[in-house]
């Protein structure tokens, strides 16, 4: 069937630039991550939370004796039960349990212990002790450098970890899901290393080398034209033509996935885009109509038609097919 869009599809090129490490490099530093951070093994089922505070006693021989494991878990008791003195006592613990020089494994746990103590910058200075080799290591130190920086919001430190990371190959970044948190029903929760730097570059200001570091993926499909979308939002300094051959590629992408709600959401960015930038808005809101109509889509198509004067019967007709949420078969709970 042709698509609704009424437009040729291109698919996006797949190279990769010269230097491009291979995906098993970055997946297997990863996997080292998670073993550190002790997420490797992620239960199906959790085990039930506490629920009371660890006894003072017990808390006051880990703080004097106990290892990093029992450090961190009294941290994650702490956070877990808000007890902000705990946690104070924990991190300057933390900071002089393992004294440099240490081995890197121990490193990256007592960084991640002092995250668990929601000390997140302090958890960069423990990094900073230590100086990764090129290969794995790097990139073990990179990911928890970002983790730390992350989570203390110093996103100019979390970018350059991640630009760092690329090595001069922005697409690898792609294949790294990021480590973002654990959830109640035990699974991990991650983003893709090149969303996560645009984030940090357009929070920092720098929508244009965000949208470039966007441009930079080379993933088919949904998420290429939600990259297209972000990037062409983001630049906003580029001629309306321009912008518009983003948004075009965009709904190819959005086409061949046959992702409708999303390119009917395209579209409308098309229109606005054009009524800002002094264009043209009636040639999307003709394509963005016709593909209501073809995906049956009337709530999307009322909202276009109402604006239009001329329209008003069309809208009238389209608004008594609107189910209303009480009707029968609505959201509402059926009548007993």
């Amino acid at each position: 069937m042709p698509s609704p869009l009424y437009m040729p599809m291109r698919k996006l090129p797949l190279r990769l630039r010269p230097g491009a490490r291979s995906r098993g490099a970055v997946i297997a530093a990863l996997a080292a991550l998670l073993a550190t951070s002790g997420a490797t093994a992620v239960p199906l089922s959790p085990a039930p939370l506490p629920v009371a505070a660890m006894a003072e006693p017990a808390f006051r021989a880990v703080l004097k004796d106990g290892g990093l494991a029992d450090l961190e878990q009294a941290c994650q008791d702490a956070a877990r039960f808000d007890q902000a003195e705990r946690l104070r006592l924990l991190r300057d613990r933390l900071l002089l349990v393992r004294p440099v020089p240490q081995p890197f494994a121990v490193v990256l746990a007592n960084a991640n212990a002092l995250l668990s103590c929601k000390a997140p910058a302090t958890s960069l200075l423990v990094l900073d002790r230590y100086g990764p080799g090129a290969g794995a290591e790097r990139d073990q130190w990179l990911i928890q450098v970002w983790r730390g920086a992350s989570a203390a919001l110093q996103h100019r430190r979390a970018a350059e970890a991640l630009t760092r990371l690329a090595a001069g190959n922005l697409a690898s970044l792609e294949t790294i899901a990021l480590p973002l948190l654990l959830r109640e029903d035990g699974t991990l929760a991650t983003r893709p290393a090149l969303d996560a730097l645009a984030d940090h570059l357009q929070i920092l200001g720098e929508n244009e080398q965000a949208a470039r570091v966007l441009l930079a993926g080379r993933l088919p499909g949904k998420i290429a034209a939600e990259r297209l979308a972000r990037a062409a939002q983001l630049m906003a300094s580029l001629p309306l033509e321009e912008r518009d051959r983003l948004i075009e590629a965009a709904l190819d992408q959005a086409a061949a996935a046959a992702a409708w709600g999303l390119a009917s959401e395209l579209l409308e960015q098309q229109r606005l885009q054009a009524q800002s930038g002094g264009g043209d808005p009636s040639r999307a809101l003709a394509r963005h109509l016709r593909l209501s109509q073809r995906i049956d889509d009337a709530y999307g198509e009322w909202l276009l038609r109402r604006q239009d004067p001329t329209q008003a019967d069309r809208s009238r007709a389209l608004e008594r097919r609107l189910r209303s949420p009480r009707d029968s078969g609505g959201h509402a709970a059926p009548p007993p």
